[in-house]
């Protein structure tokens, strides 16, 4: 055991698998560790993986942590017993909502289900004005009753919405504290905690859903936090964030909701760096594993964020307004149950084996075809080299199943529905990458698609194509990625106030006073981190809309702007994107500044450039592990060469068809695909035009 901890540590837990990658900040080198996640028991799954590396918790000094515990909470809605406290008046908002109606002729159209049933939504005698000032006290003694009843109900966790309270929070405060006292086991969430912005259906859903998910969660980062201390780990513990920024688990354990989407982000976080060892400003981030598929975008070299996001599609979603990464996920991933319904329509997904039972070639019980049984079939996958030989795949048990399911009720042989899986998988991915594309105003053909995730470089090209993409790159470890990507994450705070003023008669001095006011806050906060950061960034941006608008969009403002006053320069840049999102703007028109943001990045420092040896155009003999038959749609079954990735070099080119295997995933090269390895060891692919 080294005297001093340098080991940085970073957990993803997915639907399917658990993945580890650790950095050792003194050596530079770089550890990896994958288990099926072991739901219901988490702690496990984490622990399989450090003991998969050979690692001990008391060489590790930081231990970063993602998990899909908070946003599988309110898709299942298995989360708490809650109580919503609301003012009066409001008392049904939050059931609504904002009365979209996404299918207007869809006789059957239900909205969206709220996570608090309607006998337990209570109003609570107050009432701020909107610019935060008194028009009628808040009732404590009526408060206090209500929470004895809570008490007397079995409510596990509360969340509290009082109008303006983002102008002026004092009422919430005083309500929490009372409920604190009368019911202190309780999980409780004021709305001002998470949001100061505007927007009362999207703030008292934003409360509820933390609140509904706050016992489960915080329950679980507590055993996690025991079971670090039991093996003897005495360094610092933190959490992804959804915007891929770390924050401290004594925060995440009240603010559970930032941490919904936080292995997605870290995935793109990864991908951003990638980008920047490569000079690339322009990338689109795709993740697939075991039960979905996930994209974001990187532009001009930074993430695309969002302040806020709809969990669950958009027909029937819950808002939630909290800073986070721009992401679109679909229900498709290697695990996606595939089955024939009436009228022998084929379906894929969003159903997923996950990892228990698994898919049929896991061998774990699983009887149902999954995208992972197809590819199989379709030799794509080894059953002998899966995980490097680790987990040997059932090949006789897909095709039985694949011929009984499928195959049979289709009048298909296996191959021909094998194949018709994947083609429909294909297509449902390509649409989580047009969201955060073709639906923002960006032209997807012109981004490089960097693909990652354990199933993900199997469908790479397949869905490039789909799309129109003509590079795509499968960085290092890509099946680990995202584990791999919270090394990057820096640490992060994000503020928003909510200002209502118009650009041209605000003033500069109220806008840096509101901006300081912020920024001192993240300083504060990285201050009492008690970890060392490299450096502090400051990032400033603005939500604006032109006069008369209801909604708005958010603008990067870079520092000089403000510098040199250039009131100018920020409706420039408003105009330029509202071109971008909208294909049109009014450079003539007034705008709004409707709210300020700032992120503050305490920047740690990053793992370093993996690289690769030089070799030839052509790979070394030893590269190629053999000769197998592979499935391609444009032309059959053909004799496909297999590379063992580990022992490509930099400069080596390889033309398709042809499979790259790696201890946790497999890249699958098109007949018509020509494969570059560069010198941090990327596989870069340019796309052909066979469709295969």
């Amino acid at each position: 055991m080294a005297t001093t901890p340098q080991l940085r540590i970073a957990v993803d837990i997915g639907g399917t698998f658990t993945d580890m990658a650790a950095f050792d900040e003194a050596t530079g080198q770089l550890l990896f560790g994958k288990a099926l996640s072991t739901h219901g028991e988490l702690v496990k799954g984490i622990q399989s993986t450090i003991d998969s590396a050979g690692i001990d918790w008391r060489d590790g000094n930081l231990f970063l942590h993602g998990s899909t515990i908070a946003i599988n909470t309110l898709l299942e809605r298995n989360g708490a017993n809650t109580a919503l406290l609301i003012t009066e008046g409001f008392r049904d908002i939050y059931e609504i909502g904002r009365v979209n109606r996404p299918d207007a002729y869809n006789l059957f159209f239900n909205k969206h289900q709220p996570l608090v049933k309607r006998s337990l939504r209570f109003e609570v005698a107050e009432r701020l004005r909107a610019d935060g000032s008194l028009h009628k006290p808040l009732d404590e003694a009526a408060v206090r009753e209500l929470a004895k009843d809570l008490r007397g109900q079995g409510i596990e966790a509360v969340a509290v919405l009082l109008l303006h309270s983002y102008r002026n929070p004092a009422h919430e405060q005083r309500v929490k504290q009372i409920l604190q006292e009368e019911i202190p086991g309780a999980f409780v969430c004021a709305s001002h905690e998470l949001s100061q912005e505007y927007r009362e259906f999207e703030r008292v859903s934003t409360a509820v859903a933390n609140a509904y998910v706050g016992p489960r969660v915080s329950e679980y980062l507590g055993q996690l936090e025991a079971h670090l201390s039991s093996k003897g780990f005495g360094g610092d513990f933190y959490i992804v964030q959804s915007t891929g920024g770390l924050f401290p688990v004594e925060h995440a354990k009240v603010g559970c909701v930032r941490m919904l989407e936080s292995g997605p982000a870290a995935g793109v976080i990864g991908a951003q760096a990638i980008c920047a060892q490569l000079g690339m400003g322009d990338a689109i981030a795709f993740d697939m594993g075991g039960t979905t598929a996930k994209a974001g975008v990187i532009s001009e070299g930074r993430p695309l964020t969002t302040g806020s996001a709809l969990i669950g599609g958009y027909e029937r979603a819950l808002p939630i307004q909290i800073p986070m990464m721009d992401i679109h996920e679909v229900g498709t991933g290697g695990g996606s149950i595939a089955r024939v319904e009436t009228g022998n329509a084929l379906r894929v997904g969003p159903q997923s084996a996950g990892s228990i039972p698994g898919p049929v070639a896991y061998g774990r019980g699983g009887t149902e075809p999954t995208v992972t049984d197809a590819n199989l079939l379709l030799g794509r996958l080894d059953a002998e080299h899966f995980l490097g030989g680790e987990l040997k795949l059932d090949l006789e048990g897909c095709q039985r199943q694949m011929r009984e399911r499928i195959a049979g009720p289709l009048g298909l042989d296996p191959t021909e529905a094998a194949d018709g899986i994947l083609r429909i998988a294909v297509t449902q991915m390509s649409h989580a990458v047009k969201a955060v594309t073709t639906e923002r105003g960006l032209d997807a053909g012109s981004f490089t698609m960097v693909v990652y995730g354990g199933a993900g470089p199997l469908h790479a090209s397949a869905i490039a194509r789909e799309i129109g993409i003509r590079k795509v790159l499968i960085p290092y470890a890509p099946g680990y990625f995202s584990a791999y990507g919270m090394l990057f994450s820096d640490l992060r705070y994000d503020y928003v106030r909510s200002v209502f003023r118009k650009l041209g008669d605000v003033s500069f001095e109220d806008i840096e006073a509101a901006y300081k006011t912020m920024e001192d806050e993240g300083r504060a906060a990285l201050a009492a981190s008690g970890i060392q950061a490299d450096g502090v960034v400051i990032e400033r941006a603005a939500d604006m809309r032109y006069v008369g608008q209801e909604h708005a969009v958010t603008v990067d403002l870079p520092l000089a702007f403000f510098e040199s006053r250039d009131r100018s320069a920020i409706k420039q840049q408003f105009d330029e994107l509202h071109k971008v999102r909208y294909g049109t703007s009014a450079p003539k028109e007034p705008a709004d500044l409707v709210s300020l943001r700032v992120t503050v990045l305490g920047t740690m420092k990053k793992p370093p450039k993996h690289s690769v040896a030089a070799g030839t155009a052509t790979p070394a003999p030893g590269a190629v592990r053999g000769i197998k038959p592979v499935y391609f749609r444009s032309g059959g079954w053909a004799d496909t060469p297999v590379y063992t990735r580990d022992r490509l070099l930099a400069g080596n080119e390889i033309m398709g068809p042809a499979l790259i295997e790696e201890h946790a995933s497999t890249t699958v090269v098109q007949p018509g695909d020509a494969l570059r390895v560069d010198e941090l060891g990327n596989l870069q692919i340019n796309i052909g035009s066979d469709r295969s």
